[in-house]
């Protein structure tokens, strides 16, 4: 394995030559919180997602595969965007699987910040985008660096090192439970397990589809699919399945009351959220309790499927 470390603000390639990192790659973090007036347990941070891609992209460059070869991951939209537009930043290719059924306004990011996208059976969720990004890794080594963030150390490091640090610091160390959405895992296992290091106390919550079935874009339902490898069950306090009709729900709630709009992956965190603070049998009264919900995107990349479902409503 190679072993070359790139410094911050810098890449280098397989020549050996170092470059500055492009301007854009400087602008990723430290988002801030966002407090919800109308309710105020649901302080949450803006997407993260940037922070793994850039990690990852950054130890491409670092071990010599990139800029020379293609990019090459599976994903449900939100990472696949992050690498297409930090990867054009840097004229690096980027090629991505994706499951057909991602909202139109995904696929037209894609398609503007000029990713390859390889559009994976629908039926097979984030599973069949992983096995075709396997499959085209094993066929072409010589074209693809195969960056597989669902077993990639760099995911959960940079929600370790970045995310865990700005949310200890903007809660001004008062947070108590951290909820996220199990996706590839890395923001629950990275962020979850820095913060416990901090203090012991802080529970962390994974959120989960509560079926194999479901409409909760980037979620897992993990007794169904495949595990990811950076996965560790034992940093997870306990687990709240959803259903894809509560977290709509929370997102049309959220919408309505508060003004943001905000993706179903997000609402399922906000549905468990609230469970939290509303029941009885949790050892911590919901008056001391900062809950911190992690929204991995924004309701803009769901506007069509918003759309849609008020018009089945309609019907």
């Amino acid at each position: 394995m190679n072993t070359a470390t790139v410094n911050d603000g810098e890449r280098r390639g397989k020549t050996g030559k170092v470059s500055p990192e492009p301007a854009l790659w400087g602008l990723v973090g430290n988002t801030p919180l966002i407090p919800l007036d109308a309710s105020p347990v649901f302080p949450r941070p803006s997407p993260s997602l940037f922070l793994k891609a850039l990690f990852i992209l950054r130890d491409g460059i670092a071990r010599g595969e990139l800029p020379d070869k293609r990019l090459l991951d599976a994903s449900s939209g939100n990472t696949a965007i992050a690498y297409a537009m930090l990867g054009a930043a840097a004229g690096i290719g980027v090629t991505v699987c994706v499951p057909r059924n991602a909202s139109a306004e995904r696929q037209a990011l894609l398609d503007a910040y000029g990713a390859e996208v390889v559009l994976t059976d629908p039926l097979e969720g984030s599973d069949g985008a992983i096995r075709e990004a396997r499959r085209l890794a094993a066929r072409r080594p010589d074209r693809f660096w195969y960056a597989d963030q669902y077993n990639h150390p760099a995911n959960p490091r940079a929600h370790y090192v970045t995310t865990a640090e700005e949310l200890w610091r903007q809660t001004g160390g008062r947070i108590t439970h951290l909820v996220a959405g199990l996706g590839t895992t890395g923001t629950l296992m990275g962020t979850g397990r820095r913060l416990t290091e901090l203090n012991a106390r802080i529970e962390v919550v994974a959120v989960q589809p509560d079926g194999p079935f479901h409409g909760l874009e980037g979620l897992k339902h993990l007794d169904t699919a495949i595990v990811p490898g950076i996965y560790d069950p034992a940093l997870v306090d306990w687990t709240e399945f959803v259903a894809t009709e509560d977290a709509e729900d929370a997102v049309r709630r959220l919408a309505r009351e508060t003004g943001v709009f905000a993706g179903w992956s997000t609402g399922a965190a906000l549905v468990a959220a609230e469970r939290i603070l509303t029941a009885r049998d949790r050892p911590r009264p919901a008056a001391t309790a900062l809950v911190v919900v992690i929204a991995p995107d924004s309701g803009a990349r769901y506007l069509s499927e918003y759309r849609r479902l008020r018009e089945e409503d309609a019907s």
